[in-house]
């Protein structure tokens, strides 16, 4: 029989035979070659560090439903809309400056309406007797008017178109006709009655009155001076607006009167120039009162638009959720494709992570958003990430970046190692970890042998 001294000595000598051959148990480690690859191990330092990050690597983009937005668009059928009206209040506060865009002068063109009378430049020098005939008829008639069809109609001459034409113009265009009837005269053209193109001023002036544009430019200074000028017993809240092509432009009294570019603004046609002096909407809304009203109607207009673009907004965003719903649904389903790093050895969990879209990942990231190192199991010396390479001689092989934060300032490394797709993070356990478990397996066989030969 075995006696129990024997035994124990059994025991710990199996035990102590076992775990120093490593036959019971067999630990991961990284090695020189690894089933004929050969492996590169290259410790991971601040030098080291460039190459490691060297390898190209674009990360994944996301979708382009994640980059897209449901807002935008525009109003249908509405352009752009002028600025409401500025109208006075019921108490005095600051006026805007709103001035209106500069007008390019241009030469007077001769309107519907306006006069003409044809003058001779020298009454002594024309020896054409028909010429007297058409004065004589030019002065009963006072002139000839430019009619609605844009013409002026000269006894025994015809009609002679010339609305739209410059005096220059049209002084040849009635040349012209002359000349085809066989005279021909020695005469200039006038305009004895602008009447096409009128500016309205109206408010506190001393006469409101339609002020006509001449062949001069009308400026604002003269247009108020026709009009018989301001009269205002206070300027402080009185202002001049001008409304222009479906916009209201203002200039205050105060600003007018000290600013003589504000004088000299160019009025063209169909302006209309109304000086304010009081905080009675009435006044001004009587003189705008087209302008209001078919601001009002573009504004319900706008209003039904924006509604519909609102519910167009909220069916594109629920558009979108989906899709992007349906992406998360196939991602989570393993059903789009995907970068991972893969975790082995003594980790928390080993798993595989998934590299972030649109960004690089560093080591640091795979490691501690997996729970880090297994403490009680792993050695923070043997931190290893395999990579897969090539020799110069284009055969496969395996770099192994070793890093070893068995001081914890070296883990600042980790946060600047790049990591690549297909890498695998691992960590290698303690050296007492290998020996507990080789001894954890050994044990009930040697428990098992002793337990037999006792009984024996």
């Amino acid at each position: 029989m075995i006696t129990k001294t024997a035994l124990r000595g059994l025991l710990l000598g199996t035990t102590l035979m076992l775990g120093g051959c490593g036959v019971s148990y067999n630990s991961a480690s990284v090695q020189e070659q690894a089933q004929g690859l050969p492996v590169e191990v290259i410790g991971l330092t601040s030098r080291s560090l460039a190459r490691a990050n060297s390898a190209p690597y674009t990360p994944r983009s996301l979708p382009a439903i994640f980059y897209q937005t449901a807002g935008g668009g525009s109003l249908r059928g509405m352009g752009a809309l002028p600025n409401a009206p500025a109208l006075p209040t019921l108490a005095p506060q600051p006026l805007e400056l709103r001035v209106p865009p500069a007008v390019e002068p241009r030469p007077y063109e001769i309107g519907v309406g306006d006069v003409v009378l044809l003058a001779t430049k020298s009454a002594a020098g024309s020896s054409v007797e028909q010429l007297s005939g058409l004065l004589a008829a030019q002065s009963q008639r006072q002139g000839y008017t430019v009619r609605d069809d844009g013409a002026i109609a000269i006894p025994e001459i015809g009609q002679i178109q010339i609305a739209g034409l410059t005096l220059e113009e049209a002084e040849a265009a009635v040349f012209d006709a002359i000349v085809r009837q066989g005279v021909d005269p020695a005469f200039s053209l006038e305009v004895a009655e602008f009447n096409s193109k009128r500016v309205a001023v109206g408010g506190a002036v001393a006469q409101a009155r339609l002020v006509p544009i001449t062949l001069n430019t009308l400026d604002l200074g003269e247009a108020l001076t026709a009009a018989g000028g301001i009269t205002l017993r206070d300027q402080d809240y009185a202002s001049i607006r001008l409304y222009r092509d479906g916009t209201l432009y203002q200039i205050p009294v105060e600003t007018f009167f000290a600013r003589p570019e504000m004088q000299n603004t160019v009025l063209q046609a169909g302006d209309s120039v109304y000086v304010d002096t009081n905080y009675d909407l009435d006044r001004a809304l009587q003189f705008y009162e087209q302008q209001l009203e078919v601001t009002e109607l573009r504004s319900s207009a706008r209003l039904r638009a924006l509604n519909e673009l609102q519910a167009e907004i909220g069916l594109r965003r629920a558009a979108l959720a989906e899709a992007r719903e349906t992406f998360t649904t196939r991602q989570g389903l393993d059903a789009e494709p995907r970068d991972y790093v893969y975790l082995a050895g003594e980790v928390s969990t080993q798993n595989r992570f998934p590299l972030p879209y649109n960004r690089q990942a560093s080591l640091a990231d795979v490691l501690f958003a997996n729970g880090g190192i297994e403490t009680a199991t792993g050695d923070p010396t043997e931190i290893y990430v395999l990579r897969p390479a090539q020799t110069a001689g284009g055969e496969d092989a395996v770099i192994a970046w070793h890093l070893d934060a068995g001081n914890a300032a070296a883990l600042v490394l980790a946060t600047k190692f790049e990591m690549r797709p297909n890498d695998i993070l691992f960590v290698e356990a303690q050296p007492i970890t290998k020996w507990n478990r080789a001894l954890q397996q050994a044990l009930p066989t040697l428990i098992n042998t002793a337990a037999t030969g006792v009984a024996k």
